[in-house]
């Protein structure tokens, strides 16, 4: 659960606010009442979710770029946030293939600069540090990877956000172990699914591409197995992961998993059969017979950590993940207003997720059950 009185004109710096992930958070904080500023580049794809929701409405809006230390320390001081979540980032595996000096630049220094901004800034009782569940040594291990395990990655996308939590390891324990010093925590969630995700070489991006122009949608990898799971999930395990660093009762630190169960762990295949089923029955797709860079069979993350001491775990299983997100598509390609759709699914899903204070009793409670049919 989410406590809405936690999150109540909380200062809240979000880097990255104008991605995907970002732009859905930006909008759940803005129902939870927190005071957000968002530090990012201009969206990264045309149409993006950040104009389609116009979450520069519910957001003070900066652009800026965290490889830029004096313009990020800046933003950050002017803001004097209590909490920092740092998402910014190159987030793809194939772009950083292409260029791997800007991905190391973005996750890596990106990171440093961000830590670097939050020690400057007085006032920051937490930093959360977003990294991926590709950032482990990946040895198609039949079992999930658990935070101990070690860290590494095949290309430079993953092996840059193995850095990023080097980064963040060394700073709370150079900088930030103290008494009285913000706490630092990373988490890692990986294929992330949702409403708004335009990025190139994503699987269901490229099916709505493709499946309104009326193409084919071409698979590289159909068999591949994954651990699908909605945005809003890992989402509230952010929150939560705050939310307990917060806590002087708890020990908090360190990296922390946040993936679905194993009925959601499904091929490619699978998903983009069901996707099809919620989005347009007559769509097709085929396998692309090309070479193309490595990439993992199979990847589980262990999440007992996060279930057991933070209380967190997926709503959602696979159909509905699949279902919710077919929906926000076909919303669009219908030409419906995006920022009622996305809402109502932030709202569906916090409905089930948050406590609320009562004005009449100052207890909390939780709200009413989750609205499956969003």
């Amino acid at each position: 659960m989410i406590s809405s009185s936690f999150w109540r004109n909380k200062r809240v710096f979000v880097t990255g606010h104008t991605g995907f992930k970002g732009s859905w958070l930006a909008l759940m904080l803005a129902r939870l009442n927190a005071q957000a500023t968002g530090y990012a580049l201009e969206p990264p794809t045309a149409p993006n979710l950040f104009d389609l929701a116009r979450v520069g409405d519910v957001i003070d809006d900066i652009r800026g770029d965290i490889r830029d230390l004096a313009s990020l320390r800046a933003a950050m001081s002017a803001s004097a946030p209590e909490i920092v979540i740092h998402m910014a980032a190159q987030p793809l595996v194939r772009a950083s293939y292409e260029d791997p000096v800007a991905t190391y630049a973005t996750n890596v220094m990106g990171t440093v600069n961000v830590l670097e901004a939050a020690r400057a800034t007085p006032g920051v009782r937490a930093v959360l540090v977003v990294t991926t569940d590709k950032c482990y040594e990946n040895k198609d291990w039949v079992w999930g990877y658990r935070e101990t395990d070690a860290l590494g990655g095949h290309d430079p996308y993953s092996n840059s956000k193995a850095c990023a939590e080097l980064v963040a390891s060394a700073f709370r324990s150079s900088f930030f172990a103290g008494a009285g010093a913000a706490r630092i925590v990373t988490a890692r969630a990986g294929n992330v699914v949702g409403g708004g995700d335009f990025a190139v070489d994503r699987i269901i991006p490229d099916a709505f591409r493709a499946f309104v122009s009326d193409h084919a949608l071409h698979l590289r990898n159909p068999r591949a197995v994954r651990p699908w799971q909605h945005v809003l999930e890992p989402l509230t395990g952010y929150l939560m992961l705050v939310e307990a660093a917060l806590d002087d009762s708890k020990r908090i630190d360190g990296g922390w998993n946040f993936g679905p169960g194993p009925a959601s762990e499904q091929s490619v295949e699978a998903l983009v059969t069901r996707f099809i089923e919620a989005f347009d029955s007559s769509a097709r797709w085929t396998q692309d017979k090309g070479e193309h860079p490595h990439e993992a069979n199979l990847l589980r993350l262990d999440t007992a950590r996060a279930r057991e001491l933070l209380g967190w775990s997926p709503l959602l299983d696979f159909g509905e993940t699949v279902e919710w997100t077919a929906r926000w598509y076909r919303a669009l390609a219908d030409r419906r207003d995006i920022r009622e759709t996305t809402f109502n699914q932030v709202d569906a899903y916090l409905g089930q997720r948050v406590r609320l204070v009562s004005p009449f009793s100052g207890e909390e409670g939780a709200q009413a059950p989750l609205q499956r049919q969003a």
